[in-house]
């Protein structure tokens, strides 16, 4: 049988780094998706205040296995 997978968009953001950011999407996605199987980058953003960066955003397609009833 195929495997079948589906993808959401998220925006994870972060005080921290463009990577920390890409985690936050994948830690908030894993609270209510089951069998995530991977995450794709497909943007990066900044918001900057000043003449600094505030918040580093990414945005994330994250993957997950469809789950099946049995039978």
């Amino acid at each position: 049988m195929a495997q079948v997978a589906k993808v959401v968009t998220i925006i994870g953001s972060s005080p921290e780094s463009f990577a920390k950011a890409a985690d936050a999407a994948v830690k908030e996605a894993s609270k209510t998706l089951r069998g995530i199987t991977g995450a794709d980058v497909l943007s990066m953003s900044a918001v900057v205040e000043g003449d600094s960066i505030s918040e580093y955003r990414t945005t994330v397609n994250i993957a997950f296995a469809l789950e099946r009833p049995s039978g």
